[in-house]
């Protein structure tokens, strides 16, 4: 069964306590281990973000969408807008609104920044319904809450949380997961590794779509007949764009994290690239021969504790990956 953490009476008094008592402590220390926020302003940041996110949707408005989201999912979202805004000016005109159902809040105890929580809620679209787990962050108390993730998940799916007495799960970032087999802010680099040249292949990942498929889809598709593909994976700022996760009962934690893909697309000699209509509002130069696309890919991971049961798997598993275009140039 999963767990749908809510705080208790008891953790509601305590974290509207505390967070009156926020921008004190962390301005003056950042030492002070506090809740990130509380269950009634989680709620109204959720609220926030779908009542902004759907306006933005309906008006192509890549501005808006900024107002309520950040790092990756922020710049995924801005560009995908400003794209449908250069085809489409006047905005959707077949905009359906989505909503929040049911939603529950993991609200973690932290010192430093940036501080977290995760949105864990149905999402109803017409007559369609999804689930979400949503990480919203931000870097210091006088800044907006903002969505920094997103992935979809099956509920039946979502694990049991380390949570204290008081009903607080444990936050995890970069330099926080000596128990397990990788730190947050190694992911980046260890995956991008992986991509590149098949480092800690059997070892660190599990095999999968985004493991063992991608280098598979590349190896078959590097060179054709009338093209070369060539890639470049790189991990992202971890001041950008932190890995944020949460641990779980069972000594692994889930945890989001952010990679840049580069790919070159070389065409022979009198074969122009084709450009999808949707990227050539990103697109600089033109495309005689080449093209270079730039993507952010955020996944989220199910990282096992380093030392795992006997017969358990040890590596590093997918649960869910996006990726977004970012920027096109043609040469």
């Amino acid at each position: 069964m999963r767990a749908r953490v809510r705080a208790t009476a008891t953790a509601v008094a305590l974290a509207a306590t505390l967070w009156g008592l926020t921008g004190c402590v962390t301005v003056h220390g950042e030492t002070a281990l506090v809740p990130a926020t509380t269950p009634q302003e989680a709620e109204r940041v959720l609220q926030e973000y779908a009542e902004v996110t759907n306006e933005a949707q309906a008006a192509y408005d890549p501005d808006r969408v900024g107002q309520v989201s950040r790092a990756a999912l922020g710049e995924i979202q801005r560009s995908s807008l400003t794209a449908h805004q250069a085809l489409a000016p006047d905005g959707d005109q077949n905009h359906t609104p989505f909503e929040f159902t049911d939603p529950a809040f993991h609200i973690p105890r932290q010192a430093a920044w940036p501080k977290f929580f995760v949105a864990d809620t149905g999402v109803r679209v017409g007559d369609a319904e999804t689930h979400w787990l949503l990480v919203f962050s931000r870097d210091a108390i006088d800044e907006e809450w903002k969505a920094a993730y997103r992935a979809t998940v099956t509920p039946a799916d979502i694990p049991e949380f380390t949570t204290d007495a008081d009903g607080y799960v444990e936050a995890l970032r970069g330099g926080e997961g000596e128990e397990l087999l990788l730190d947050p802010g190694e992911l980046g680099k260890a995956y991008t590794a992986y991509l590149q040249d098949g480092e800690g292949a059997g070892e660190v990942f599990a095999d999968g779509a985004a493991t063992t498929g991608r280098r598979e889809t590349r190896a078959d598709s590097a060179s054709t007949a009338t093209a070369r593909h060539q890639w470049s994976d790189s991990p992202a700022d971890p001041e950008r764009f932190p890995a944020l996760g949460l641990a779980v009962e069972d000594g692994s934690a889930w945890v989001f994290f952010t990679v840049h893909q580069h790919t070159r697309k070389t065409m022979a000699e009198g074969i122009t690239p084709e450009v999808p209509e949707l990227m050539r509002p990103l697109l600089e130069g033109e495309p005689k021969q080449s093209l270079t696309t730039s993507y952010l890919y955020t996944q989220l991971v199910d990282v096992p504790p380093a030392e795992a049961a006997e017969g358990e798997d040890e590596r590093v598993s997918f649960l869910y990956q996006d990726s977004g275009l970012i920027s096109a140039k043609g040469e």
